[in-house]
């Protein structure tokens, strides 16, 4: 039973100098494959389009962009050629002698068809970025081991089988080196926050991938499983709303906790909740569905929608599979916008996320991503206007008018109406005087003499 206790951790400052150098890609040791294939289960082709593609809505994306012009590094267990794949360019084989294209774990091509499986007649599923490029490093398998693996080596493993911190940390050099302007990384390595991770070379990979090379390193937040548990603080202390959320950690996670390197994703459900699985953690930056997913057959050239387990079929879920939902919608923005730089890309994906009510939260960081947002939102230079000082010409002087025929008809009517006013005074007296004599007598006649 793990009893480890929250405790204080700081985000990691990768070293430069602990990059992994540049190469070929090959095992580090000698391996060998242990264990069966990890099978699916195949389905014929259905119209209902899952519900993370109906959620998120690419479809909505694609008259503008459909990913044309990105390279997307799937770091997994390999990539299987597909038919509703684009032909992956093999950028090698840390587990193997094979070139990326073997994928004995069907998880690599599971997350690579949700970033680039084509759309056909007939099928409601397809990736959300059908027109990138993909490039396919197999890194890790549960299904093979090292065969001079000793037991007190205490490594930072991504897989129960073969694939840890070193392996992982060369396969993204090889990406960044290969030209990827995406890199996907669906696996984490855990351990307890009181034990040594030992990524120092995993991180100086993200920082060259991300400063150096220009990629958007998008990486899942983890499972809550026998590698990574137990779970770290869902939530803010209801005492200390304020305090850092990186003072109470049980579990660290890598790649996903290079938060300033790498967009990490969580996983929710079909009505928006946070899945139960995922990891939390100050690292996480947005998230997207993960659960109750269709995604490629590597064997069939189907599609599938779950595994088949020893107990039964299982459902396909996980924050692995949130991961390149994210990716997808980096490609998008990409492609629409190339100037953008890797930060920027990563700054826009978060900012367009539905946000939770408190604007971030250790379970979908700062939302579920929105592609259509992420790619049409208006840039900060169209959003701010800005006001710059022009100098104007000083403006002409106009002449005053010319007031003198108005003073002319003012004096002038003003002199008429005086001379009616005195006209009218000086006749008064005369009508009174005029009133005042007594009327003449009638005129006499001699008509009578």
């Amino acid at each position: 039973m793990i009893t480890s206790v929250p405790a204080a951790a700081a985000p990691p400052v990768p070293d430069p100098a602990l990059l992994p150098p540049a190469g070929e890609a090959a095992p580090p040791a000698a391996t060998e494959q242990r264990n069966l294939c990890t099978a699916v289960v195949p389905i014929g082709d259905v119209p209902q389009m899952p519900h993370p593609q109906r959620s998120l809505d690419f479809a909505s994306v694609w008259p503008l962009t459909r990913g044309a012009g990105q390279t997307v590094a799937v770091i997994d267990t390999g990539v299987a050629r597909h038919p509703r794949l684009p032909d992956p360019i093999p950028g090698g084989d840390y587990v193997s002698t094979g070139d990326g294209t073997d994928d004995c774990d069907a998880h690599g091509t599971l997350v690579a068809g949700l970033i680039a499986a084509q759309p056909v007649d007939g099928s409601g599923f397809a990736g959300g970025a059908p027109d990138v490029e993909l490039i396919t490093i197999r890194q890790s398998s549960r299904n093979f081991s090292d065969r001079t693996h000793r037991g007190d080596d205490e490594t930072a493993r991504n897989s129960t089988g073969y694939g840890d911190v070193r392996t992982m940390a060369l396969a993204v050099r090889r990406a960044a080196d290969l030209g990827a302007t995406v890199i996907n990384i669906s696996e984490v390595a855990c351990k307890p926050v009181s034990e040594v991770l030992g990524d120092g070379s995993l991180g100086a990979a993200v920082q060259y991938a991300t400063d150096i090379k220009d990629a958007v390193v998008v990486a899942a937040a983890g499972n809550i499983s026998e590698l990574c548990k137990p779970s770290n603080p869902a939530g803010a202390d209801p005492l200390r709303p304020d305090a850092d959320p990186w003072e109470h950690i049980t579990t660290l996670a890598t790649p996903a906790w290079y938060d300033d390197y790498v967009l990490t994703v969580g996983s929710v459900e079909e009505d928006g909740v946070p899945s139960d699985y995922s990891l939390p953690g100050p690292w996480v930056d947005v998230a997207a569905p993960g659960s109750a997913v269709t995604s490629l057959d590597p064997d069939s050239g189907g599609s599938t929608d779950r595994y088949s387990g020893a107990n039964g079929p299982e459902p396909i879920s996980g924050t692995s599979f949130a991961a390149p939902l994210v990716a997808a919608t980096v490609a998008l923005v990409r492609a629409r916008h190339p100037h953008l730089d890797a930060r920027a890309v990563m700054d826009r994906v978060e900012s367009t996320a539905h946000a939770p009510a408190e604007g971030w939260n250790p379970r979908v960081g700062h939302g579920v991503v929105d592609p259509l947002a992420a790619v049409t939102a208006p840039l900060p230079a169209q959003r701010e206007l800005v006001f710059a000082s022009v100098p104007l010409p000083a403006p002409t002087p106009v002449p005053p008018p010319d007031r003198r025929p108005r003073i002319v008809a003012l004096v002038a009517s003003g002199a008429v109406c005086g001379a009616l006013v005195l006209a009218v005074l000086l006749s008064m007296p005369l009508r009174r005087r005029m009133r005042s004599f007594p009327p003449h007598p009638p005129a006499r006649t001699d008509a009578g003499r």
